[in-house]
């Protein structure tokens, strides 16, 4: 994919910046997407963006080989369904590093490995099977390091704030009970020992977000003169990010381990989302992402209360929007850039650009939670009629009745057009299922309106927020 006049613009800009790279700040490159730049592009576009680190959510070879021979620091991943078959077996470790790590080291700089994503975020039996198989595979994974003479590289597992039994105040910080001694013990005392990080994914967006009445969002945006005590420790507290890497800390401090090092594998904002989707816009992504890292870069470094002027190395979550990732809107709209490789909005990543220098960005509407209908229709520009086909035959596939107003000769049949079917399939199937989970996305044929697309005596489900 060739980049356009607007990107190639950007990468000029940018190339003039200063030329310090931050190794504190990094970018996660996730690839869930149709429409994305090549890996060689990317690459350039990181340079240009002045990227100390980059997250790969695997070993891709061409990534890697594109990745030679640059300053950039690159963790790479194991995927979470190797994880038990190497916790049992040393030689598929040693495999495992063999085929994804010894082509590209040490050219290529590969720092981090990470065992697995967020698998103490999983319940099923197997899931929980592998929980436990977590801390031999990596243990089996550094010995082959240690094989191939490749120790600079520090072997992790990158968790979410979900393996927390309590999170608040900071002080009360907990691992969950059913993993504490089992799983986060060992993992601490593997961490410890190899002076490795406790690689954490943290989001103030999602606390916020579920309760913006009781968090104000400048405190979880960096931006206000807010700022909370905590009652235990009389620690002050001036944004959200802080209380929650301490809520970890104080965790960890509870199992014997102080001292072990945090690493924010993922954070950002989203810029985007569905109609429902509180304070996801680009006003307050370029506010959250332009803080941290201006904090991050910050001389001396802040670090956090419980650990004043500790380096806390971070990667920012994510190169580009994804359009292929499930779930609601906001999943793919967490990118500091556009497919074509144009920004969403300025940022520096050095830290050093004050805010006037920004061209200032709308205020962002959706900052209250939205109320009233929303309805769930084809998306503008979908012309794939298998797909849609496919779709309706999902949709009106799952029972009560979704699509029964559809049939010849009842009010919804005409016009009898592809389009119009699916748009009120997609919308009777939401209305139902939403309680259970349902999104309003059909693998990107749908989107949310506020526009009733009722016709004549079809009137289509909503959903009433």
């Amino acid at each position: 994919m060739e980049m356009g006049l607007f990107a190639l613009f950007f990468l000029s800009i940018l190339s003039l910046s200063n030329a310090e790279i931050s190794r504190k700040i990094g970018v996660a490159y996730g690839q869930l997407g149709n429409n994305l730049p090549s890996p060689s592009i990317s690459i350039q576009l990181l340079k240009a963006m002045k990227v100390g680190k980059v997250k790969l959510y695997d070993a891709n070879p061409e990534i890697l080989k594109s990745l030679s021979g640059t300053k950039i620091h690159v963790s790479i991943m194991v995927p979470n369904q190797a994880i038990s078959n190497i916790s049992s077996n040393q030689t598929l470790a040693d495999e495992w590093v063999l085929k994804n790590i010894v082509p590209f080291y040490p050219k290529t700089l590969i720092r981090f490995l990470l065992v697995g994503n967020e698998i103490l975020s999983y319940y099923s039996d197997q899931d929980r099977q592998t929980w436990f198989d977590l801390v031999p595979a990596m243990r089996k994974i550094r010995q082959s390091l240690k094989t191939y003479n490749m120790l600079k590289i520090k072997v992790g597992t990158p968790l979410a704030m979900d393996v927390l039994e309590s999170s608040f105040p900071p002080s009360n910080g907990t691992f969950r009970s059913e993993i504490a001694v089992p799983v986060m013990k060992p993992l601490l005392q593997f961490l410890n020992r190899t002076k490795s990080f406790f690689f954490l994914d943290v989001y103030p967006y999602f606390p916020w977000a579920q309760n913006p009445g009781n968090i104000n969002l400048d405190y979880a945006l960096f931006s206000g003169k807010l700022t909370y005590t905590d009652p235990v420790t009389g620690l002050l507290y001036t944004n959200l990010l802080d209380q929650m890497l301490d809520s970890v800390v104080f965790a960890m401090t509870k199992l014997g381990f102080h001292n072990v090092r945090l690493f924010i594998a993922e954070t950002g904002w989203p810029s985007g989302g569905d109609i429902d989707q509180i304070g996801a816009n680009i006003y307050n992504a370029a506010t959250y992402n332009r803080n941290l890292v201006r904090r991050l870069a910050a001389k001396p470094t802040y670090g956090t209360p419980a650990r004043p002027g500790w380096v806390i190395p971070t990667f920012i979550f994510a190169l580009y929007n994804e359009n292929q990732k499930t779930g609601p809107g906001t999943e793919r709209n967490w990118g500091l850039l556009y497919p074509n490789g144009s920004p969403v909005y300025e940022i520096d990543l050095t830290g050093k650009r004050p805010d006037s220098d920004y061209d200032p960005l709308p205020v962002g509407t959706n900052n209250a939670p939205y109320k009233g209908k929303i309805w769930c229709v084809v998306a503008k520009g979908v012309r794939n009629v298998t797909e849609l086909g496919s779709a309706i035959t999902y949709a009106c596939g799952q029972g009560n009745g979704t699509c029964d107003s559809l049939r010849p000769g009842k009010e919804c049949y005409q016009p009898v057009s592809l389009f119009w079917h699916a748009s009120y399939a997609f919308s009777s199937y939401w209305s139902q299922f939403r309680s259970s989970g349902a999104t309003c996305y059909f693998n990107g044929l749908a989107v949310q309106t506020s526009i009733n697309p009722s016709h004549g005596s079809c009137k289509f489900p909503s959903v009433t927020i």
